[in-house]
């Protein structure tokens, strides 16, 4: 609508100029129009130029004409439009607010962190990220109601009161260990209230630090160091265990072994072996001579115990 108004602005100032030039001329008729047809042209092309509108890939438009917005959408890619009407395009993307007490890292720049209760009256500081998008077709109701500064408006408190909201049903041990998923699903489910309705569709709620007391910490590394130190003593018996049952059946079987010898073993057998032992000895390189007490049928007298 403005590059019209500019045109015909242009327009005006060319024939003027073209009159002063042209007065008294015989060739003035012809020159202005020249002139004229210029203009036309230029007013076509700008014309048709303000008809088409692009929309890039992860975008929407909404035309909005003298100051109303129009309900139908304007997808990506070449758009054709009346020529007087602004077109507001609007993200459809995956967004991410953060509220994080690191600098600039969240949306906020400083600590943006939230601080809660839990049920059992402990102060926490949450580190928060929520994913979500608009909705394309509540587009327009979005831009009408709540326009573009929608995360100032509705999704950062929004954030901040289902955090506060969902905290104090939980015990703050149970957010920093075993409940934190129920934790998060439970601010998903009341931010998905919260943006009902208003053209903003949640994607996920991203629990990203929870930072505790001091003396909670502590109390909480002392149980966990005590439960690994409980699960490392169970382990130790375990082991101490099967070690007994390893030797009695070790035991066992040498009682066995030694019972089967002592019913079995005779002097010939012991002869024998007095002479297999020598041969080994005469076979070898070792010199070492060794002298073993025998009696008259070659049996080696083992009971050295004997004084």
């Amino acid at each position: 609508m403005i590059p019209i108004f500019i045109v015909l602005l242009v327009a005006v100032v060319v024939i003027t100029i073209v009159k002063k030039q042209n007065a008294g001329n015989q060739q003035a008729a012809q020159s202005m129009n020249i002139a004229r047809i210029i203009i036309i042209i230029v007013m076509a092309c700008v014309l048709a130029i303000s008809c088409l509108v692009q929309i890039g890939p992860g975008e929407i438009g909404v035309p909005i004409l003298f100051g109303s917005v129009q309900d139908n959408v304007l997808r990506s890619g070449l758009n054709i439009v009346n020529p007087l009407v602004d077109v507001e395009k609007l993200d459809t993307k995956i967004q991410t607010y953060t509220m994080s007490e690191v600098k600039d890292e969240g949306a906020i720049r400083g600590d943006d962190a939230i601080t809660t209760m839990s049920s059992d009256g402990l102060s926490l500081r949450l580190d928060v990220s929520v994913w979500f998008k608009l909705g394309e077709n509540d587009a327009p109701n979005l831009l009408r109601t709540i326009g573009t500064d929608y995360i100032e408006k509705i999704v950062r408190p929004a954030t901040r009161t289902a955090l506060r909201d969902v905290s104090v049903m939980f015990n703050a041990t149970d957010i920093y260990s075993t409940k934190r998923d129920d934790f998060t699903n439970q601010i998903a489910k009341n931010l998905e209230k919260s943006f009902e309705g208003k053209g903003i569709i949640l994607e996920k709620v991203l629990l990203r630090n929870v930072e505790l007391p001091e003396k909670v910490k502590e109390a909480i590394n002392e149980k966990i160091a005590a439960e690994q130190r409980a699960q490392q003593m169970v382990y130790v018996l375990q082991k101490e265990k099967q070690e007994a049952e390893r030797k009695k059946v070790e035991a066992s079987g040498i009682a066995e072994a030694q019972k089967i010898i002592s019913n079995t073993i005779n002097s010939q057998y012991l002869q024998w072996k007095y002479i297999e032992t020598l041969k080994d000895l005469m076979n070898s390189k070792n010199s070492t001579i060794v002298i073993t007490p025998f009696d008259q049928k070659l049996t080696p007298l083992l009971n050295l115990n004997q004084k």
